[in-house]
């Protein structure tokens, strides 16, 4: 299945929920990393790599690396906007970043970088991506390139000097 996807992937909106807050006043460091991984979900149902690809027993998705910058604050009930970009994949990798936004104000909040890899079951190995999966990488590869490279993509972590 080829199908046509858009440039970015943006995910339903969400709010950010008062036990997402920390004794800062703002969103908790893991809630960022939660809010993400709620979105991703909209990546891979749009080349069929989501749940009902798990529940059919075949394979799975599992991070292998995850970067996630905190560039601004939200706060309790801020409504957020999360897009997805493909970057890159191989045969059992696929490279990917998310931007989150809060979605009134419109200012960066967040930005999330993940290296997912394909998980055969039931032997909970990594085993590669099948062709229909490929094709629409492929597919959504060609669409999102035209977005180029995202600020911050590749970001090495460090204390600058």
């Amino acid at each position: 299945m080829n199908i046509e996807h858009p440039a970015p992937l943006i995910a339903p909106e969400q709010r950010v929920l008062p036990e997402w807050i920390d004794y800062n006043g703002h969103m908790n460091v893991a809630y960022y990393v939660l809010a993400f991984d709620i979105a991703v979900d909209v990546y891979l149902e749009a080349i069929d790599f989501g749940e009902a690809y798990k529940n059919a027993g075949t394979g799975t998705s599992f991070a292998l690396q995850s970067n996630v910058r905190y560039l601004g604050e939200l706060k309790e009930g801020d409504p957020i906007k999360i897009t997805c970009q493909l970057l890159d994949f191989n045969h059992k990798c696929t490279h990917y970043f998310m931007q989150m936004y809060h979605a009134t104000e419109g200012y960066l909040a967040a930005t999330a970088e993940q290296v997912n890899v394909h998980i055969g079951l039931p032997e909970r190995r990594s085993t590669p991506l099948p062709d229909h999966i490929i094709a629409n990488l492929e597919s959504m590869l060609e669409s999102h390139s035209k977005l180029g490279t995202p600020e911050g993509a590749g970001a090495a972590i460090g204390i600058r000097r």
